[in-house]
């Protein structure tokens, strides 16, 4: 569910009216029922996930959650634990394959580190949710946004920018892009991925006049990679690397920080982006944007993205059936 004070309720109840003709995306909220009441009437509660598409073309499936009932734009620490429950609920609901995916609304992390969240974000938390699994997708998580036909992962997320750049390490630089290499096979069907990694620098440190990065960690991991038999750029500039033009040479890009990748998506596609946790036993995934606590309870927010995020978590977890299937 999200954040019940914010866009979630609204934009889940305007996702539904777009898809319920549709069921091959059918999905229940996992929420207190009394959160979408106040946006729409059209409720059902249910008891278990499978029972989901059966009343999905005529209300809103509600797996229900013990809550107390949020004022839309007044976020508070008190619905953190009904948050963190939601999630959890909807982890074990596809680990034990009563559902095919998971879709988070946004959360206000703040709000959740008030309670006590002790994660950097959603992605870490998902990883912690998923440890142990020996599924071969287990090997995250990664954070990829996509959107606009483009499809960014990252070697560093959620940490100040001089952080990022302390921390950015081969090793993470390996792991982010063998998951995406994966995941490109098994969750986006492409047989042969090519991916292009960002340099950390301006001009991809120019031989090492504007940073030593590329040369000691990003392009050393670059040449283990290819080694291994994936498709995989050194570092490049990249302020020249997502033009159309340049877009049409690779599948996917590994930036090094978050905003290097996040700011192309949502410049491309703002309002239709997706967040794609990726090396998961799971398919999870979320809208690109946040909580929107100051249009919350005003019908001014756009599906889009949550529209776009039930799409891509039926994709992926359509193409992984085909996947294991041969």
């Amino acid at each position: 569910m999200g954040d019940p004070a914010g866009i979630g309720p609204e934009i889940t109840v305007k996702a539904w009216e777009a898809l319920k003709t549709q069921p091959e995306y059918a999905f229940a909220v996992i929420a207190p029922p009394r959160v979408l009441e106040q946006v729409s009437g059209i409720t059902q509660t249910i008891s278990g996930a499978a029972e989901a598409p059966g009343v999905f073309s005529d209300a809103i499936p509600v797996l229900p959650l013990e809550g107390r009932v949020a004022k839309a734009g007044h976020p508070s620490s008190d619905n953190a634990m009904t948050i963190t429950e939601s999630i959890e609920r909807a982890v074990g609901h596809c680990l034990n394959g009563q559902a095919d995916g998971m879709v988070t609304n946004p959360i206000a992390k703040d709000i959740l580190y008030q309670a006590g969240f002790k994660f950097p974000g959603h992605t870490e938390y998902l990883g912690e949710l998923t440890q142990g699994s020996n599924s071969p997708y287990a090997k995250g998580p990664v954070m990829m946004l996509a959107g606009g036909g483009l499809r960014v992962g990252l070697a560093t997320v959620h940490l100040p920018l001089k952080e990022a750049a302390e921390q950015l390490s081969s090793d993470a630089i390996l792991n982010n892009a063998r998951v995406i290499d994966g995941a490109l096979k098994c969750d986006f069907g492409i047989d042969n991925p090519r991916i292009s990694l960002t340099g950390l620098n301006p001009h991809a440190g120019e031989g090492g006049a504007l940073g030593m990065e590329e040369r000691n960690i990003i392009n050393p991991a670059a040449r283990v990679l290819r080694a291994e038999g994936l498709n995989v750029t050194d570092a490049l500039p990249a302020d020249t690397l997502f033009h159309a033009e340049a877009r049409e040479g690779y599948d996917a890009v590994l930036a090094m920080y978050h905003d290097q990748g996040l700011i192309p998506v949502k410049t491309l596609d703002f309002h239709g982006g997706v967040n794609i946790t990726l090396g998961l036993p799971i398919v999870r995934t979320s809208p690109d944007h946040g909580t929107a606590f100051g249009i919350a309870g005003q019908n001014k927010a756009r599906p889009d993205s949550l529209i776009a995020a039930i799409k891509a978590a039926r994709d992926i977890a359509n193409n992984r059936a085909a996947y294991v299937a041969g």
